[in-house]
């Protein structure tokens, strides 16, 4: 089938913990989302971890909205890999 892949319409930065800059903690947590035939992510899971910063980035990626992905016309779920990127200012 043709199938378009989901575009991002809502990004939420992730909150970087207090904890987590105090220790100098950053780098990329990868998580695997459960994008809804609405666009909206329905299940998030961390596929690499960094113990300090996995809460913050669900949070994050759980409000993420996409557009719906579209299987021959039909919106479907998909299951895609996102990362989110941690960088001490």
């Amino acid at each position: 089938g043709n199938i378009k892949p989901p575009t991002k319409t809502k990004d939420v930065k992730p909150v970087y913990p207090a904890i987590a800059q105090s220790a100098r903690v950053q780098g990329v947590v990868i998580i695997e989302a459960t994008i809804g035939p609405s666009g909206s992510v329905q299940e998030a899971k961390v596929l690499r971890s960094i113990p300090l910063l996995d809460a913050a980035a669900l949070d994050a990626v759980k409000q993420w909205v996409f557009t719906p992905t579209l299987l021959n016309g039909v919106p479907v779920p998909v299951i895609m890999t996102v990362t989110v990127n941690f960088t001490l200012q």
